[in-house]
């Protein structure tokens, strides 16, 4: 035990653990710093002259960082997460979501129990109202069932209603299910939804972007739905009010460019109201079943992947090789951030490099300073 903690101490995670523990670092600018620098360690080894260079850090900031007083916190944290067998995942780390690492506003690290199986998946988002009327609970049920050809991850967020149901179906029906909550993995909520949160740590797992011990306050419900959002190919809300949880889940996923789903319900039922106001904006498309996931995302049952056809990379340079194979395994885009790190190099270098692939056709621009290869390789 006193190895693996050893070996946890000096290990990357604990940097950007105290990264997060540094007051005036937000996530935003940790991953800023990270990228700048080449690691969460280097963003405290660096000297005061060399952090002021660094854009958008500003002075406090970097006293801050020098005082180097979230470490203590970090190596506190860290340790709990050891002795209760929770994953801490920094946004650089492989085993990190692809799906919601691409979000501008993705958490600087998640907290994570459970089984490794969210990346590489088709995973869909089931949320709702948490007064599931019948006619509620019978819709998941039925979506989940027509799901289980396609073998997806089924996420949501825990709570009363539509969502418990969402995670039980999974369950019944032998799919994997992963739960994102809005405190700390050992502070379950609500209570009587542990033995379920244990279950699914078998077959999926449970998510938190919160350490230990966090309690799940109100606050922090609201800013859990957009790694619900930010994790799925799909968001479907069975039943929602004119106002709540699932609806702030659905606009999320609208912004983030993932296909909303709207289940259909009685004009004088309340839990329609937020379902039919999302098909009357156009945010979401009518669920009737399970056909209308299919042909939205392009989901074929056994559907084999198509090979591309291989690409001459030797035109290019050795960064821009670099960069063309980091991004080759990012389809739907990656962030400029993410990419220096994965590159290992400047912002300053990379964005020469992507202005030449996009002359070349090799690479395209996308809104939120996101970048995707043209060409399958």
């Amino acid at each position: 035990m006193r190895l693996k903690l050893a070996m946890q101490m000096n290990d990357d995670r604990l940097y950007v653990l105290a990264l997060k523990y540094t007051h005036g670092i937000g996530d935003v600018l940790a991953k800023q710093l990270i990228s700048y620098c080449g690691s969460a360690k280097r963003v405290f080894d660096l000297p005061k002259g060399k952090l002021l260079k660094i854009p958008g850090i500003g002075k406090k900031a970097v006293e801050q960082i020098l005082k180097q007083e979230g470490l203590s916190k970090a190596r506190e944290v860290l340790a709990k997460c050891l002795d209760l067998e929770i994953q801490v995942i920094p946004y650089f780390d492989e085993a990190y979501p692809e799906k919601l690492k691409i979000v501008n506003d993705s958490p600087l690290l998640l907290y994570y129990k459970g089984m490794n199986l969210y990346n590489n998946r088709k995973i869909i988002g089931i949320v709702g109202t948490r007064n599931a009327t019948d006619y509620g609970k019978h819709c998941t049920n039925r979506i989940v069932e027509d799901l289980v050809p396609h073998q997806p991850v089924i996420i949501s967020g825990l709570a009363y209603g539509i969502d418990i149901h969402a995670h039980k179906a999974a369950l019944k029906h032998n799919l994997d299910t992963i739960a994102v909550i809005a405190g700390g993995i050992d502070m379950i909520y609500p209570a009587v939804h542990k033995s379920i949160a244990k279950d699914m740590q078998r077959v999926g797992g449970v998510f938190s972007e919160h350490p230990p011990g966090t309690k799940p306050d109100a606050h922090h419900f609201p800013a859990r739905n957009r790694i619900i959002a930010g994790m799925c190919d799909a968001l479907v809300v069975v039943e929602a009010a004119s106002k709540g949880g699932a609806l702030i889940s659905a606009n999320i996923a609208y912004s983030y460019n993932r296909e909303v789903f709207a289940v259909p319900g009685e004009l004088d039922s309340k839990y329609s109201e937020g379902c039919n106001a999302l098909l009357r904006a156009q945010k979401a498309l009518i669920y009737t079943d399970v056909r209308d996931i299919e042909y939205n995302l392009n989901w074929k049952v056994g559907e084999k992947e198509e090979k591309s056809t291989p690409f001459d990379l030797s035109i290019f340079s050795e960064e821009e090789r670099q960069v063309i194979n980091v991004l080759k395994d990012f389809k739907k885009g990656l962030h400029l951030d993410e990419l220096c790190w994965k590159c290992q190099l400047s912002i300053n270098q990379v964005v020469t490099l992507l202005l030449n692939l996009e002359f070349a056709g090799m690479i395209e621009s996308m809104p939120g300073k996101q970048y995707k290869l043209t060409k399958g390789l």
